[in-house]
């Protein structure tokens, strides 16, 4: 009997062990962040508008993570479902590779946005 390394398969009930446990998480998580954004809603509503520029900052950043999360979550969706291990690499290059690119623009945003709202304290801070 001869064994091939290339023939990687995952047995039916462990896929459906993973998906199953995958979606738990992707449940957990999305009550955690459902929670989460009603505490950054509260808090907003008795926040007074100087202070809206690190707001808007926390929640880009509360937004980022979520997409970071929910990115994994596709990951991790796509390798329970692939066929061999070379679609695994794949998958796992495709997620590095645009993790990277997200993780650029929303340093550009981040930056952008710190900048816009120190010159905005100093504008007040001028202002009076």
């Amino acid at each position: 009997m001869t064994t091939s390394k290339s023939n990687f398969e995952i047995p039916e009930q462990m896929r459906e062990f993973a998906e199953k446990s995958v979606d738990q998480a992707r449940k957990a998580f999305d009550s955690f962040m459902d929670a989460t954004q009603k505490a950054m809603t509260t808090v907003e509503g008795q926040t007074n508008a100087a202070q809206s520029g690190s707001l808007d900052m926390n929640k880009k950043v509360l937004d980022y993570a979520e997409e970071h999360v929910d990115a994994a979550f596709q990951l991790a969706q796509k390798i329970v479902r692939a066929g061999d291990m070379q679609e695994i690499l794949r998958l796992q290059s495709e997620y590095l590779k645009g993790q990277m690119e997200a993780l650029g623009e929303q340093a550009r945003e981040l930056s952008e946005s710190a900048s816009r709202t120190a010159s905005d304290v100093t504008r007040k801070g001028t202002d009076k």
